[in-house]
């Protein structure tokens, strides 16, 4: 029966046209709430983790492109799996459980990696965000093919694979990409040792959900409570650490671009690193590196300001000169070398979060 306020289609005596009209009308519903519920889910959920994320980490330009990059690797899993799936001469069911999450984590996990070794992720927030979105692109060019394949336009199968699998897919990355920041944060780098543990407790979680030890409405229920207790926690401890690094960086930083725009390093330890350096290096060297200092320093203090005024609420738009800025810090790190690059050290105390600070200020 019709809802209140629903226009009931003709009955059988009435005109064809008019039948055919209306019947075409609810059928094209029915696929639009179908596919409406495969994927605005996950896409909506990451939007409010988007908006969360005070200091928004995360340019709108880079979720695109990890969505995207997430839709990739979705189709060549998909590929993959029906390649394994007659290779190994396995059914339907045994392949969802335990082979089709190690395909498909370790595609999504092979982008993730990719953008720590490049230093694209600083903190715990963003690359917990940008693992979501990455899973999310998966997700959705995934639904987007079964969609098409299926043509099943029940709304209780799109509801669960909108809620359930869509948002499962987005959680294991994130949970990956926290856990595999954590360690890399850790240990000094990345390395097989610090991404390993994320990506087998993402391929168990994956696995886990596959098995259907309760109903697929249970399951999606269950994600759709732990996952906000999830990112509460990450986006809590993220975001004091976040303060933690603004706090004492930033008064060291503008103390030290003091000292070396007025001259002055003699008086600190800085200055008596520099007399050693002397000892070691040309005198010109010792000029550019000196040079180079202070070009990180004023990029470094670029990127924390750019921080506490998103913070603040303000938008900011990228530094016009910084690929001009950028230009020059490559030139002069060609210029000394990488021997005497790696001097500056001690002084820079370079970490994977001082390359992400320059593509900040870039808005890459």
């Amino acid at each position: 029966m019709p809802g209140p306020g629903a226009k009931a289609c003709p009955r059988a005596t009435s005109s064809w046209p008019r039948s055919r009209s209306c019947s075409v009308r609810g059928m094209t519903l029915r696929l639009t709430a179908s596919l409406a519920l495969g994927l605005l889910p996950v896409l909506v959920f990451l939007c409010v983790l988007v908006l969360l994320d005070s200091y928004k980490l995360v340019p709108p330009r880079r979720i695109v492109r990890q969505l995207l990059l997430g839709g990739l690797a979705a189709v060549v899993s998909m590929a993959l799996n029906e390649e394994l799936r007659a290779a190994l001469e396995i059914d339907a069911t045994v392949q969802a459980r335990y082979v089709a999450p190690l395909v498909e984590e370790l595609l999504k996990g092979l982008v993730l990696v990719a953008l720590l070794a490049r230093r694209r992720l600083g903190f715990l927030v963003d690359a917990a965000v940008s693992g979501f979105a990455i899973g999310a692109g998966f997700a959705a060019f995934e639904n987007l093919h079964y969609f098409t394949v299926l043509r099943d336009t029940s709304l209780v199968l799109w509801t669960v694979r909108g809620f359930g699998t869509a948002v499962m897919h987005g959680s294991t990355l994130a949970i990956m990409a926290v856990a595999a920041k954590s360690l890399s944060d850790r240990r000094g780098g990345v390395s097989a040792a610090s991404v390993a543990p994320g990506w087998a407790v993402a391929v168990g979680l994956h696995s886990l959900f596959n098995h259907f030890f309760v109903s697929p409405n249970a399951s999606a229920a269950l994600l759709l409570v732990a996952l906000p207790a999830f990112f509460t926690v990450v986006f809590r401890v993220g975001e004091a650490r976040t303060r933690e690094w603004l706090g004492t960086s930033f008064d060291t930083d503008q103390e030290l671009l003091a000292l070396v725009v007025a001259g002055r390093t003699s008086e600190s330890r800085v200055g008596a690193y520099f007399a050693e350096l002397k000892t070691r290096f040309p005198g010109t060297v010792v000029v550019d590196l000196l040079c180079l200092l202070r070009l990180h320093l004023e990029l470094s203090i670029r990127a924390k300001g750019l921080l506490l005024m998103r913070k603040a609420g303000f938008t900011v738009p990228p530094d016009p000169d910084f690929n001009e800025r950028f230009a020059e810090l490559r030139h002069l790190e060609r210029l000394v070398g990488p021997t005497a690059h790696r001097a500056l050290a001690p002084v820079l105390n370079f970490s994977d979060r001082d390359v992400w600070q320059l593509h900040l200020v870039a808005g890459r």
